[in-house]
């Protein structure tokens, strides 16, 4: 045990305060944690000597730990009767077909790659959350048909290659579409679940057997890592949605932006340095 401690206890202490704070930003934000947990998993895992395929298995492992969190969010923005559960089940089917083709993708990818394509990304998301104004609009609601096949299956694939919930791309397609940003992220709370799922299952599927994984991994999911931030996001993620409901809608939109750019531009800067 000693020695266990002594070669895993730093780890173990740094997991923990990950689903810490990723559990309260999941519940705050809707975004299932993922762009707190993909981050900081991959310079854990690359400090281990694991940098081939610290990338993948963060991702992998940020997807699995969001089927939880994200449950435990949106149930408890549903007991404030924000989630309008009519979305979550039309667009479902399209965000899972989504998801598994975008974790396909994501297993091609170098870990370069999929870092710079995080950190790009999520810089857009940032830029347009807070200089966005409540009085821009693309719709009056949201599309329905070929449009919303078209944009679930977006929002699946995007969310599953960054490794986080469907929050960070729903929340702005909803807020775009003419819906509040709370009911926004409540609901977004709910593509979470149909993203990391199938993802989830497709990144070990894809990681199996492959050489240089971290300790205690199944494919592209590290076990460990995945109970130890499951058990304290949720937890901490009815915390964080209690706290999004008294904040002001436009400090809450401008706090998700700010958090996106810190991820992002730390993301950038490990590929370009």
């Amino acid at each position: 045990m000693e020695a266990f401690l002594s070669e895993y206890g730093v780890l173990i202490l740094a997991l923990a305060g990950c689903g810490l704070f990723s559990g309260l930003v999941a519940g705050l934000f809707g975004i299932g944690g993922g762009a707190v947990i993909v981050p900081v998993l991959i310079i854990l895992f690359e400090s281990l000597g694991f940098s081939d395929t610290a990338s993948h298995v963060a991702i992998g492992t940020s997807l699995a730990t969001i089927i939880l969190t994200s449950a435990r969010s949106v149930m408890a923005h549903h007991k404030r009767g924000a989630v309008d559960w009519q979305i979550v089940k039309t667009w479902m089917p399209w965000i899972m077909l989504g998801a598994i083709a975008g974790q396909l993708v994501a297993g091609m990818l170098s870990a370069a790659a999929l870092k710079g394509f995080f950190g790009a990304m999520a810089l857009l998301l940032a830029a347009q959350l807070f200089f966005g104004r409540p009085s821009w609009r693309l719709a009056e609601d949201l599309p329905g048909g070929a449009k919303r096949a078209g944009l679930g299956g977006g929002i699946g694939a995007l969310s599953a290659i960054m490794g986080i919930g469907g929050g960070t791309f729903g929340v702005s397609l909803m807020t775009i579409c003419g819906r509040a940003i709370h009911q926004a992220v409540a609901t977004a709370a709910g593509f979470g679940i149909a993203i990391g799922l199938p993802s989830a299952v497709t990144a070990i599927i894809v990681g199996w057997g492959r050489e240089g994984l971290p300790p205690f991994s199944v494919g592209h999911v590290n076990l460990a890592a995945f109970a130890l931030i499951s058990i304290f996001t949720v937890t901490m993620a009815p915390v964080g949605a209690r706290l999004a409901h008294s904040l002001d809608a436009q400090l809450l939109k401008k706090l998700f932006a700010i958090l996106l750019a810190i991820v992002a531009v730390r993301m950038l800067w490990s590929v370009i340095a």
